[in-house]
């Protein structure tokens, strides 16, 4: 079985060809590095992800984590693979210099990421929620919080969760009950109980840092009432070293399908004994706060998504070389010799479905993080600020297209496999029983379809939506190839019959009379924006290919850049148009499914 979590060459390509990520070195924060530093921390991450991560992988998946005499166990090699990614400094990796990080950007720590999670999903999920809840304090938290918490976090003594989602509300965080009383000691006595929380305890750490939302006594109802509150496991002193136990407990270990490395867990606070919260900012601003860890792990979720869909590739890719069966069907000789399965049309039309769907899903997450460089560091302040809008208009698609299109990738790993990707001897069906999660943590893909049509592409006048056609038209401008240019085309009379429907959509709801009804097809505008945003991420990489395979010096090089253009193609004929019925639906302002009565099924 191949070792390759992500083609490097496609990655470089992705990195430098695509997105020049070399540009990023002239500013400021990235000054001392350069595709030297870049390329070693990648190097570092692969093989760290190949040696700590890989190779427990199918172990953890069988042997999950049990509570037993009082405490979690887990496997020794999870804690081995966290301690050596912490020691190699990845979890401060985007960190300043004087939290010990490295300020490397986030398209690079986002690939170096990739590695890990194509390795090992499950334990791969502590560092990855450490870093975002870390990433909570460093932005809202005061001084005291910081200086308690931080430098524990980001050296792994210390891990984090998030701490939102209460069995009775599910993804309605309006309706939780956790509470929050206010003492005159400075803290706050939580109580309440909180599921599926994902690193709510393990035997890794010395400590968990929660974040935990919840109601202080006489807020305003619904989700203007909740605020943020940073809960330890363990209660600390001054200098942030774990003392008396938290009134935290685990109420359960949630057994999952897939991601069975991190414990998944149902928590209560306050029952056993008194639980100290502390206020992260404003009281009742705390949703706006915890939006920052949700969207940043809402990337990281889709990002997940495609490098998973990418590993089952991988494998399926090298099984198809290497499998003798059958013979084309112009041999009419039985005795003639098998051929291996990848000659066969149909398993070629199944692995260029995957390599489309995992290397667009990787572009299109990459681009994600690319945005967010720009949006933190760009010199010119207001490229700044359209880097976050469109950022903040496309976080529903880079959550949810890769965690729709990373699964079905996976599918057709073991579709490829034949009878043997059924089974657990071989590595597909973990695969996709670990991205099975994807299209439901961090808020259902059918929220983040809510969320897309209902809010996202109407803030700010639409300016965002205006700033990602601009993008997309300097694109389409740029395709100069025969090839290329038919794509362009396709995808811009896509584009403008999206629009349409956009306008009347907009009137729809604007005119207030029955939002229901626009919205009831969500799900089918995601898709149809969906797949019009990776057709681009795909003639994005279709015109540096071509361009690049003019000067071409190798047959190496030149079957890579062929298979991006071939893979291109398959985008734009097999899939682009399967939003015509999206378009037809959503025009028509369909009622078929709004209008079936839960008495009918």
């Amino acid at each position: 079985m191949t070792d390759t979590l992500i083609d490097r060459r496609d990655l470089a390509f992705q990195l430098y060809e695509v997105l020049d990520t070399e540009s990023l070195i002239p500013r400021d924060r990235f000054s001392e590095h350069n595709k030297d530093t870049f390329d070693a921390v990648i190097e570092t991450a692969d093989k760290m992800a190949r040696e700590e991560f890989a190779t427990h992988n199918s172990a953890a998946d069988k042997d999950e984590p049990r509570f037993e005499d009082g405490q979690v166990k887990m496997l020794p090699q999870v804690k081995k693979a966290f301690d050596a990614y912490s020691e190699a400094g990845f979890i401060a990796g985007r960190y300043d210099y004087e939290l010990g990080g490295m300020q490397l950007p986030e398209s690079v720590m986002a690939a170096c990421n990739g590695f890990f999670t194509a390795a090992n999903p499950g334990t791969a999920g502590y560092p990855f929620l450490t870093t975002a809840a870390a990433n909570l304090i460093r932005i809202f938290g005061n001084g005291q919080q910081q200086a308690t918490f931080l430098p524990h976090m980001l050296t792994g003594r210390f891990t984090g969760t998030m701490a939102l989602t209460e069995p009775h509300a599910g993804s309605s965080l309006a309706d939780i009950r956790t509470s929050a009383t206010p003492t005159e000691d400075g803290h706050y006595l939580i109580k309440g109980a909180k599921i599926y929380i994902s690193g709510g305890e393990q035997s890794l750490t010395e400590n968990i840092v929660h974040m935990v939302l919840a109601k202080i006594k006489g807020a305003p109802a619904g989700v203007k009432g909740i605020s943020l509150f940073i809960v330890p496991k363990f209660r600390v002193d001054a200098e942030g070293n774990p003392e008396e136990r938290n009134g935290v407990s685990l109420a359960g270990l949630i057994h999952k399908m897939g991601y069975r490395g991190t414990t998944s867990t149902a928590l209560s606070f306050g029952d056993d004994a008194p639980c100290h919260g502390y206020l992260v900012g404003e009281p009742h601003q705390g949703l706006k706060y915890m939006f920052q860890m949700m969207n940043e792990a809402r990337l990281g979720v889709g990002f997940g998504a495609a490098v998973i869909g990418y590993r089952g590739y991988m494998h399926s890719l090298e099984y198809a070389k290497d499998r003798l069966q059958g013979r084309k069907p112009s041999e009419k000789n039985p005795d003639s010799p098998q051929v291996p399965i990848i000659e066969h049309a149909d398993v070629r039309r199944m692995l260029l479905a995957q390599k489309a769907y995992s290397e667009g899903g990787l572009a299109l997450c990459l681009y994600g993080a690319r945005l967010v460089d720009d949006q933190n560091t760009h010199p010119d302040e207001q490229k700044r600020v359209e880097a976050g809008k469109l950022l903040d208009l496309l976080t529903p698609v880079m959550k949810a297209w890769p965690s729709e299109y990373g699964p079905k990738a996976n599918d057709l790993a073991i579709q490829v496999y034949g009878g043997a990707g059924y089974t657990r001897e071989y590595p597909v069906e973990q695969c996709w029983r670990d991205n099975r999660l994807n299209p439901i943590h961090e808020g259902t893909n059918g929220i983040q379809a809510l969320d897309l049509l209902g809010r996202k592409i109407w803030q700010d006048q639409s300016h965002g939506l205006q700033l990602l056609m601009q993008e997309m038209q300097v694109d389409l401008e740029a395709a100069t190839t025969e090839r290329c240019q038919q794509w362009a085309l396709s995808l811009s009379e896509t584009l403008q019959q999206a629009v349409k429907v956009t306008q009347s959509l907009g009137k729809s709801l604007m005119g207030g009379n029955n939002p229901d009804a626009v919205l009831a097809n969500a799900s089918c505008y995601l898709h149809l924006f969906g797949h019009i945003t990776v057709a681009w991420m795909w003639l994005r990489q279709a015109n540096v290919a071509a361009k690049a395979l003019e000067s071409a010096s190798s047959n190496e090089e030149r079957n890579f850049y062929n298979g991006k253009l071939q893979a291109a193609q398959y985008f734009f004929h097999w899939e682009l148009p399967t939003v015509a019925q999206d378009l037809v639906l959503l025009r028509n302002q369909d009622d078929t499914c709004l209008n079936m009565q839960a008495d009918w099924f």
